[in-house]
């Protein structure tokens, strides 16, 4: 499969990004620290050993976060590919004024860039968890093919995530449901206001400067739910289509990287 990446009739660089770099990867690479700028991303890139004679392949490496005197609220965490869109978004955004960045997924990140650095990030299973609870479990037996949405059960999912700790509040949904107090068709809406509200509430205790602005970089869909949380909460919230970001990054570093061939 290596051998038709960028097709046969394509000669520019291949730049891959995201998990096709981590240890379950085509070919492991070291993750960056936080120091590194982004816009030096196309000094960090690593050939593929495996690429044919002739074709120059990349791979971008992620970064890791560890806590440090100057960031005690860093915690060990990691990314690898979400590097691709920040870069992006801070080429189209070009400001050196501190931004939040927040990518919505499966595995969310908040992000805190400044002058083009990574100055923190955390990351939240979030997607992952609502997979998993809408699936299988006690919560999953709620579910009902009903695909309507509920934007008051979704909002009263995240204002129960501001009062109550999150397992406890996760069975609430439960016990809504079962009194009778909400309809079954609601509990997807709820769950996710749950889980969003949560990773919500939680970033904003971690953030410091707490963020008056963030930008979300997501499908259309998911961060209109992100959209909706920053409104119950008056921070404002501005989108970025994650397409043109990744493009922008793309196009960056296919102009700086080495064209050189890889033996």
């Amino acid at each position: 499969m290596i051998t038709e990446l960028g097709g046969a009739d394509f000669d520019g660089p291949v730049i891959l990004s995201g998990m096709i770099g981590s240890s379950m990867g085509w070919q492991e690479v070291a993750y960056l620290n936080l120091q590194q700028p982004l816009r030096g991303l196309a000094g960090c890139l690593v050939p593929v050993r495996a690429a044919p004679s002739g074709r120059p392949c990349w791979i971008v490496p992620g970064y890791a976060g560890f806590p440090s005197s100057a960031e005690p609220a860093q915690g060990v965490d990691v990314m690898r590919g979400e590097e691709m869109q920040l870069l992006g978004a801070s080429l189209l955004e070009a400001t050196h004024d501190g931004c939040w960045y927040v990518l919505p997924g499966t595995h969310s990140k908040w992000v805190y860039v400044q002058d083009g650095v990574i100055r923190r990030f955390t990351t939240f299973m979030t997607g992952e968890l609502f997979a998993a609870l809408s699936q299988h479990g006690t919560l999953a037996a709620l579910m009902t093919e009903d695909t309507s949405t509920s934007p008051q059960a979704f909002a009263d999912g995240v204002n129960a995530a501001a009062q109550r700790g999150l397992s406890s509040a996760l069975f609430g949904c439960r016990a809504r449901v079962v009194t009778g107090t909400m309809p079954a068709r609601d509990a997807r809406d709820y769950l996710s206001g749950l889980l969003i509200g949560a990773e919500w509430h939680e970033a904003l205790s971690l953030s410091h400067p707490r963020p008056s602005r963030i930008t979300i970089l997501g499908a259309p869909a998911l961060a209109q739910r992100y959209r909706d949380v920053g409104a119950q909460l008056q921070i404002e919230v501005v989108c970025l289509d994650p397409d043109a970001v990744y493009t922008a990054a793309l196009a960056e570093l296919a102009a700086a990287c080495p064209t050189a061939s890889q033996g």
